[in-house]
């Protein structure tokens, strides 16, 4: 008898694990689920979705700027002809954002020249009127290259607490169906307690890829600014000058 009795007790501790591992998994945990469980689950999987759309987006939008905004820069300069270095930058993509604000400053000093002797130049200069183009234009471009930014940020900074939202009502609810059915064993706590921490895990695995991007493009932004920023004074002193600031020769 004693022989029986042992043997059973490990057999009921093994079914017991048995069930506590049944009711642990993402598959139970959606099968479960009840209203709050769904609006946080869909909110991070909303979250996850817009966030690496911004961040796939964002990466071909600085590999792509990246790789042409030395060629478009250097060109325009070493072109002898101002009129063939205009031409040069309404031929690149409309995308390309050193092309667009080369053009801005073309078309006010352009404008300014048409009027020179009206009321326009009387109370613009041609350098203020072409640095308030260039300022208008570089602030334009800046705005373009933080798109997606928000997003990342909101989803890098709150997912995780969405994630744990969800893990408290799990846990909440986990200890209510405990209480009412009256058996507080291990094998009994582990299953809905751990499976509800799988929604802190969630936000977690939405919240890391975000906040890493984010902080990589406010990264490279800042050094795409810094190169908007060198390109435009550049362009004010040669467009209010006729020459850059270093070059005896300038254009024609």
């Amino acid at each position: 008898m004693l022989q029986e009795t042992a043997a059973a007790a490990p057999a009921a501790a093994g079914g017991n694990n048995a069930a506590a591992l049944q009711q642990m998994g993402f598959d139970h945990l959606i099968q479960n689920f009840d209203i709050v469980g769904w609006i946080v689950f869909l909110t991070l999987s909303i979250m996850s979705v817009m966030s690496w759309y911004w961040i796939i987006m964002n990466f071909i939008k600085n590999m792509r700027l990246r790789s042409r905004a030395d060629r478009v820069v250097n060109t325009f300069w070493e072109t002898p002809n101002a009129q063939d270095a205009i031409r040069f930058m309404e031929e690149q993509p409309k995308w390309e954002p050193f092309s667009k604000i080369a053009l801005d400053a073309a078309q006010a000093a352009a404008h300014h020249s048409r009027h020179d002797g009206s009321k326009l130049a009387e109370s613009l200069n041609r350098s203020e009127f072409v640095d308030r183009a260039l300022r208008q234009a570089v602030t334009r471009e800046s705005l373009n290259l933080e798109s997606g930014l928000t997003v990342l940020a909101t989803t890098g900074s709150s997912a995780p607490f969405v994630g744990l939202l969800g893990t408290v009502w799990g846990i909440y609810h986990a200890l209510i169906k405990i209480g009412s059915s009256g058996d507080a064993s291990i094998s009994a706590v582990a299953g809905p307690v751990g499976e509800a921490l799988i929604m802190t895990a969630i936000g977690l695995f939405v919240a890391i890829p975000a906040l890493l991007a984010y902080n990589a493009f406010v990264r490279a932004n800042r050094i795409t600014n810094n190169q908007f920023d060198t390109f435009a004074h550049d362009l004010h002193d040669f467009f209010a000058t006729g020459a850059r600031v270093g070059d005896a020769s300038g254009k024609r």
